[in-house]
């Protein structure tokens, strides 16, 4: 199956770069030189995934970003000048999959771009079979499609709440600790001060719990982390 990958960034010489890499690896490019671009694009062509710039004219990438996670979880990698952990954690925070920082090896960023696609659709055509389906009371988490139920009905969950989910539901009945589900879904070292973990579960309970302060399936244990039951 070809993969198509919607690149944005306004330096040309960034997007002729990653450009010929994919194009070398198998991959369908359609290259947008801003936000605006990019945003037209999207909502006429089918896009597997998308790197793109954080500063750019018109529409920065962060908006590009929340645009395109209002209809849509395709894995999306953002390229910023801005190494801080802030900016990281921002990008990561409002969606993105990954962060990548100029100047990049391009070698880097084709193997990112692959390890996504591995991770979402499993680099195979067809439908989801029982191991990619997760079934825990009223949830059902559909990995191959990257879909989810709650007593029938589709959840709009944005990726850091799909990431924390699937990981919790992947290991249901197990104390998960704040380092493990920072590392796990945000990719980074766990320095400390868990507010960001705590924002997101929270966000999630009020979406898959009849009542977040009384929640049956992600329960708090107190002074070691978190835990999904397993038998509902």
């Amino acid at each position: 199956m070809e993969y198509t990958v919607l690149l944005c960034d306004d330096e040309k010489e960034i997007l002729d770069v990653l450009e010929l890499y994919l194009n070398k690896e198998g991959f369908k490019t359609i290259k947008a030189k801003d936000g605006v671009e990019a945003l037209n694009i999207r909502k006429k062509e089918k896009i597997d995934l998308a790197i793109i710039d954080i500063m750019m004219p018109k529409i920065d990438g962060y908006r590009v970003l929340k645009e395109i996670r209002k209809e849509s979880n395709i894995p999306i990698i953002l390229l910023s000048a801005k190494s801080q952990d802030d900016d990281k954690i921002l990008g990561l925070d409002v969606g993105a999959d990954d962060y990548i920082t100029k100047p990049f090896n391009p070698l880097e960023v084709m193997a990112r771009v692959k390890a996504q696609i591995r991770r979402v659709y499993k680099l195979t055509d067809g439908e989801a079979n029982e191991k990619d389906v997760i079934e825990i009371g009223d949830i059902v988490l559909d990995k191959f499609n990257v879909k989810v139920k709650f007593k029938g009905n589709d959840l709009e969950l944005t990726s850091i709440e799909y990431k924390i989910l699937k990981y919790f539901m992947e290991n249901s009945g197990r104390i998960l600790t704040k380092n493990q589900i920072f590392e796990e879904v945000w990719n980074e070292s766990f320095l400390g001060g868990d507010n960001t973990i705590m924002v997101h579960i929270s966000r999630l309970r009020d979406k898959i719990e009849d009542n977040g302060r009384t929640p049956k399936y992600l329960k708090t244990i107190r002074g070691l982390g978190y835990r999904f039951e397993k038998n509902i």
